[in-house]
């Protein structure tokens, strides 16, 4: 299993080279943009779905909500610029809430934040599949096995390393900022070359009146356009120094390059009046109208797909270090807190992967049902995030706070703008799961939170009880399955550190016993055997029970220390084999509550069988 997992994720990587593992601009961009890059497919394709509920009539509205979209992208990445400032070892939106606002809303914004990174690598995979099943109709009917598929090459990369993932995903952003480029350039010559298309004469008959309500639903699905956008701000470590710097020019060239995209590919699409015909998405149809069906169209679309295949990295990039500094702080496991081999947050990954896969088997593989789901999180994320920031300067009045303060308090307000058409207007198709699963996710932040405070309240030696009395020669007792290498290796130790040793055996065949009486008479080495009858065949609740009684009847209340003899297998899958008696009576032990006053030690002996 360790060579497996060295040949998927390379061997581990020494402490000391976690500074050669930082990003320069370049391999920044790739690793940090594929999300708010890529945003513009699934974007693009709920507004275009939105209006053409309205026919033509709604389509006209197309380019007005990019350009407001666009002004909210544009304010929202300023307010993470001065952010990147304030907050150089990470600003993401938990660290800004919970310095500036407090506990409750810090916690709130990363349960928020957690879930759209969840949810963005979700609707990344399942709409890079969509783009390249326009192209190839056949695939619409395996996109569940592709998207999953796509998900385990992103995940063995993020394994492998920051620096690895951050090269590999190059490749598919240049390539598909690229290709986008020159899709907007030609479609701006043909524009004026071929003039407008006619929307009356395109659209689909209208399946709904034009209201306001449908405009504002349009609109919160537009504003999937800004997921990604302040991923930059949480991961200025990852940025080779100076990181400040590097880090606020990528977030400038990310912003204007996901602006200048998003508005350009709406405004060609309404110019042209592309309908996205059955099973094809609008970029799709908007590739094909100006590239023809050609090699290019083709490579859009494999563009497409890679860049949305990758834009999952932005939340592998994310997710695992927000649980990081959650872990820091006692409000996560443990366990993510600890970087793995190739010194990246291996248990962050694993989670994210499997919570992705998850949600793209009960979605079916469907972007358009994810979306519901998608923005309430993020943009509950910003709302905070800024506020925090105009605390930030309140507080420090520092040179040109009150320039500083009215930008994120701008900032603050128009995302909250935001925040609020979309859970109105998204509330019944799904948006009312994600602000019922915000506020479990900070109840179960506090209970681990309280667990984590206990444990270090009763380990701490501030106001410890006197010294205890010696502990008496410690009394063994040893549950036995058999009289075998493994028995005997376990009675010799058990007598070279006491001289009251017992072993005790669990009979379930009365046959079997007599044989087993025999062996110990010769091999036992002269301690005493104890045969506790179970007519119930159950090995562990008799082994107890003779244990308390012995403690409580004869010995006094002294609990007995358990001696577990235990061979362990050559290879893995011969684990398989066996019915961890021992692992299965350790737990038991580990986690009985009847405290009699004393300790009762638990000592594993193993015996390492050759073959």
């Amino acid at each position: 299993m360790h060579q497996l997992r060295e040949l998927l994720t390379g061997p581990p990587l020494p402490t000391r080279q976690l500074a050669h593992e930082k990003l320069n601009k370049i391999r920044a961009l790739a690793a940090f943009s594929p999300d708010a890059l890529s945003s513009i497919a699934y974007a693009n394709q709920e507004i275009y779905l939105g209006l053409a509920a309205a026919g033509a009539a709604g389509l006209t509205y197309a380019w007005p909500i990019a350009l407001a979209i666009a002004v909210l992208m544009a304010s929202v990445a300023f307010s993470y610029i001065q952010t990147i400032s304030a907050y150089p070892a990470g600003g993401g939106s938990y660290t800004v809430a919970r310095e500036n606002l407090g506990r409750l809303p810090g916690l709130v914004a990363a349960s928020a934040l957690l879930i759209d990174y969840v949810l963005t690598a979700a609707v990344s995979l399942t709409a890079g599949v969509a783009a390249i099943a326009s192209a190839f109709p056949i695939l619409w009917q395996v996109r569940v096995p592709l998207a999953l598929f796509l998900l385990a090459l992103i995940t063995l990369a993020n394994l492998r390393g920051m620096r690895e993932s951050g090269s590999l995903m190059a490749l598919p952003v240049y390539l598909f900022i690229l290709c986008y480029i020159a899709l907007i350039a030609i479609g701006l010559v043909r524009a004026v070359l071929e003039g407008p298309g006619s929307l009356p004469v395109a659209a689909p008959p209208p399946a709904s009146a034009l209201t306001l309500f449908l405009l504002l639903h349009t609109f919160a699905s537009g504003c999937t356009a800004l997921t990604g956008i302040e991923v930059i701000s949480n991961g200025v470590p990852y940025f080779q120094p100076p990181q400040v710097k590097n880090a606020r020019i990528t977030l400038v060239v990310m912003a204007g390059l996901m602006g200048g995209l998003f508005v350009g590919s709406m405004g060609l699409t309404q110019f042209f009046a592309v309908i996205a015909a059955p099973n094809e998405t609008i970029l799709s149809a908007l590739a094909s109208r100006v590239l023809g069906h050609g090699p290019l169209y083709l490579l859009v679309q494999v563009s497409t797909l890679l860049i949305l295949a990758v834009a999952a990295n932005s939340s592998f990039a994310g997710f695992p270090r927000l649980a990081s500094v959650l872990a820091q702080d006692r409000y996560l496991p443990n366990q993510f807190a600890h970087l793995g081999d190739r010194l990246v947050y291996s248990n962050g990954i694993g989670v994210l992967a499997l919570l992705t896969a998850i949600l793209i088997v009960a979605f079916h593989g469907d972007s358009h049902a994810l979306i519901p789901l998608f923005a309430v999180g993020v943009f509950l994320a910003f709302t905070l995030s800024q506020a925090g920031m105009v605390k930030h300067w309140v507080r420090q009045r520092r040179s040109g706070w009150g320039l500083k303060a009215f930008v994120n308090g701008l900032g603050a307000a128009v995302t909250l703008l935001a925040l609020g058409v979309i859970a109105f207007s998204k509330f019944l198709e799904g948006a009312w799961i994600v602000i019922l699963l915000i506020p479990g996710l900070v109840i179960l932040f506090q209970k681990i939170h309280s667990h984590y405070r206990e444990i270090s309240r009763e380990l701490s030696l501030h106001g410890a009880p006197a010294p205890l009395k010696p502990v008496p020669r410690p009394r063994l007792v040893i549950p036995i399955s058999g009289v075998h290498r493994g028995t005997l290796q376990a009675v010799r130790y058990a007598r070279s550190i006491s001289d009251q040793v017992t072993a005790v055996y669990v009979e379930t065949d009365p046959e079997q016993t007599a044989h087993v009486r025999r062996e110990w008479e010769a091999w036992g080495q002269g301690v005493p055997l104890v045969v506790v009858p179970s007519p119930y065949r159950s090995l562990i609740g008799p082994f107890l029970d003779y244990l308390y009684r012995a403690d409580l009847e004869i010995h006094d209340g002294q609990l007995a220390s358990v001696l577990l003899p235990e061979f362990v297998p050559v290879k893995w899958w011969h684990h398989l084999l066996h019915n961890h008696t021992a692992a299965l009576l350790r737990l038991a032990l580990l986690y009985d509550r009847r405290k009699w006053g004393t300790i009762r030690a638990i000592i594993d002996v193993p015996f390492h069988l050759r073959k």
